[in-house]
C-alpha cells in the first residue's frame, strides 16, 4: 500500500532485497514457509511487510482485550525489540507488543488487556504469561519463528513447542500460517515443520547472503583525523578508478560541499543535500545514472528514499548510526558482473560504533590502511590504458617507470607516500619485528640508536607496539627510508626492519 511504501522510504528503503521480494507473495497468500537467511539480510521486513499489509486490509475491529493475530518468537530480547520496532515502522493502527524477560510484567499485562494485534517476544516470557492464564493464543493466525537454529542452540526447543501447542490442533485445517527463518536448517527445524506446517502448500526455501553476491568487499580505513579530502581522493582512485561510479555519504551539508568542490578529486563530482531543490536533486541523480559525472556526495538524510543506481564504490565517512540504511546503500554496489566495494572511514573514538555495525549486520570489515603510492600507480595504470600498457611493457620492459607514466596520463599527477598510522603525507610506516615480546619502548629505542645512530632518532615518529608486543611500528620521513636501509645493511641488525604495505595490527587501535 502507499502508506507502507512511504514508511519504508522514511527508513531509507527504496527497494526490496532478494529474500523480501521472493517471500512477499507466499507470506501474503497464507502459505507456510521455510526461509534460510543470514542475520542482516533484511529478513524481518520479509515477513513484517506482508503480514502488516494483510492485517491492515482485513482489520475490521479494534476491540479492547482482543487476542494476538500474529505471534513472533525470537531467541533474544535484543532481537525481539528490533523486530517489534520494524513492525511499528511499517504499520499504521496496528497494536504491537514486545514481551521479554527481565522487564516488568505489569506493562505487558496492561497491553494484553488493551488488545494486541502483533505479539513479539522471547519463549520464556511468552510461556510465563500462558501458564498464568494471562495470554490467549488460540486466535493466532500467523506464527513466525525467527532465528530458529539459535533458539535450538539456546535450549528453547521445548518451550517453543509448548507455546505452539496452544495455537495448533492436530489435523486441523484452521491452524496458523507458519513461517520459519533460520541461518541453518538443523533436524529440529524440519521436525517443527512436519509437526506444524501444512505440507500441501508449496514450501519455499530461500538462501540469501547478507548482501547481493556481487557485493563482497567490505573494508574499513582508519584515519587519525576526520577523513581528509586527499585520502578520500586516493581511495576513490584505487577502488573505483577514473570512470567508475562512487557514492560518498557524509553527516553534514558542510562536509558534502567541501568534498564535492575540492580540486583533489580527479573525477567530476556533484552534491546532494537538503538545501538543494527537489528538481535539481532529480537532475543530479539523472546525471549520475547517465554517467555525466562519476562521484555523488550526499548527506545520509538526503539519500533516504532515493532510487540510487548501482555503483562500483560506496564510502561512508563515518560508521553509520542506522545499520539497516547502510545495508541498503551497500547493496547498490556492483554492476555488470563486477564486485562492488563498500568502505567505511573511522577514527579511534568510533571503533565501538564500527564493531556495533559488524555485530548488528553480521559482517566483518577488513581493516586496511590508506592507499600507498604504489596502489595509486597500479590502479591508475590499469584504469587508463591497460591493453596498451601490457603491449609496451612486453616490448620495452621498465614496468615501474611505464606504470608511473600511465598513472600520470590518467590523472594521478602527484603521488605522495602516506603514513599508515595517521595518513600524514611524506611518511613511510616501518615495522621492527622482534623474536620475543618487548616489555617496554625503552628497549626498542636503545636498539634503534645502536643500529641507526643517535641522530636518526629524531626522524622516528609515532612509535607504537605491534599486536602482542612482538615488535613496533613507526613513521619515518619518506626521504629518509633509503638512508635507514643503508645504515641497517652496514650494521647487520639482529632485528629485521620492513616497510609496511598494510595497516599494522595495533592493539591500541
Amino acid at each position: 500500500s502507499e502508506v507502507t511504501i512511504n514508511k519504508l522510504k522514511a527508513r531509507g528503503v527504496s527497494y526490496l532485497f532478494d529474500i523480501q521480494a521472493k517471500t512477499f507473495n507466499p507470506v501474503y497468500d497464507g502459505e507456510d514457509l521455510i526461509a534460510q537467511a543470514r542475520t542482516g539480510t533484511g529478513k524481518t521486513f520479509s515477513f513484517a511487510i506482508p503480514l502488516v499489509e494483510k492485517l491492515q486490509k482485513n482489520m475490521t475491529e479494534y476491540t479492547r482485550g482482543r487476542s494476538p493475530k500474529v505471534l513472533v518468537l525470537t531467541p533474544t530480547r535484543e532481537l525481539a525489540i528490533q523486530v517489534a520496532k520494524d513492525f511499528k515502522d511499517v504499520s499504521k493502527r496496528v497494536s504491537i507488543a514486545c514481551f521479554y524477560g527481565g522487564s516488568s510484567y505489569m506493562p505487558q499485562i496492561e497491553a494484553i488487556r488493551n488488545g494486541i494485534d502483533v505479539l513479539v517476544g522471547t519463549p520464556g516470557r511468552i510461556k510465563d504469561h500462558l501458564q498464568n492464564n494471562k495470554l490467549d493464543l488460540s486466535k493466532v493466525k500467523h506464527v513466525v519463528l525467527d532465528e530458529v537454529d539459535q533458539m535450538l542452540d539456546m535450549g528453547f526447543a521445548e518451550q517453543v513447542e509448548e507455546i505452539l501447542g496452544s495455537s495448533y490442533h492436530k489435523d486441523s485445517d484452521s491452524n496458523p500460517q507458519t513461517l520459519l527463518f533460520s541461518a541453518t536448517c538443523p533436524p529440529w527445524v524440519y521436525e517443527v515443520a512436519k509437526k506444524y506446517m501444512s505440507w500441501n502448500n508449496e514450501n519455499a526455501s530461500v538462501l540469501t547472503p547478507w548482501l547481493p553476491s556481487h557485493c563482497l568487499c567490505l573494508s574499513a580505513v582508519y584515519l587519525f583525523l576526520f577523513p581528509r579530502i586527499a585520502v578520500l581522493a586516493d581511495v576513490i582512485q584505487v577502488y573505483s578508478g577514473s570512470h567508475g561510479k562512487t557514492i560518498v555519504f557524509c553527516e553534514t551539508k558542510k562536509d558534502v560541499n567541501e568534498l564535492s568542490l575540492n580540486s583533489s578529486l580527479k573525477q567530476s563530482a556533484q552534491s546532494l543535500h537538503g538545501d538543494i531543490p527537489q528538481k535539481q536533486r532529480e537532475t543530479t541523480l539523472k546525471g549520475f545514472r547517465n554517467g555525466t559525472f562519476e562521484v555523488l556526495v550526499a548527506t545520509n538524510v538526503a539519500a533516504r528514499g532515493l532510487d540510487i543506481p548501482e555503483v562500483d564504490l560506496v564510502i561512508q565517512c563515518s560508521p553509520p548510526k542506522d545499520v539497516e540504511s547502510y545495508i541498503h546503500r551497500s547493496g547498490r554496489t556492483g554492476r555488470a558482473g563486477r564486485t562492488g566495494v563498500c568502505i567505511c572511514f573511522y577514527q579511534r573514538k568510533e571503533e565501538d560504533q564500527l564493531r556495533y555495525v559488524e555485530n548488528k549486520a553480521g559482517i566483518t570489515f577488513r581493516r586496511v590502511g590508506v592507499p600507498t603510492a604504489n596502489d595509486i600507480i597500479k590502479s591508475s595504470s590499469k584504469d587508463a590504458v591497460r591493453v596498451s600498457a601490457e603491449k609496451l611493457i612486453a616490448e620495452r620492459g621498465a614496468v615501474d617507470a611505464l606504470a608511473a607514466a600511465l598513472a600520470h596520463i590518467s590523472g594521478a599527477t602527484s603521488l605522495e607516500q602516506r603514513s599508515l598510522l595517521n595518513s600524514d603525507a611524506g611518511y613511510t610506516t616501518v615495522q621492527l619485528v622482534c623474536s620475543q615480546e618487548c616489555h617496554n619502548l625503552g628497549y626498542v629505542w636503545r636498539t634503534i640508536k645502536e643500529q641507526l645512530g643517535e641522530q636518526f632518532e629524531n626522524h622516528i615518529h609515532r612509535m607504537t607496539f605491534l599486536k602482542g608486543k612482538m615488535g613496533v611500528c613507526f613513521d619515518v620521513p619518506a626521504d629518509k627510508v633509503k638512508e635507514m636501509q643503508v645504515r641497517t645493511t652496514r650494521k647487520t641488525p639482529s632485528v629485521p626492519y620492513r616497510i609496511s604495505s598494510n595497516k599494522p595490527c595495533n592493539p591500541e587501535q
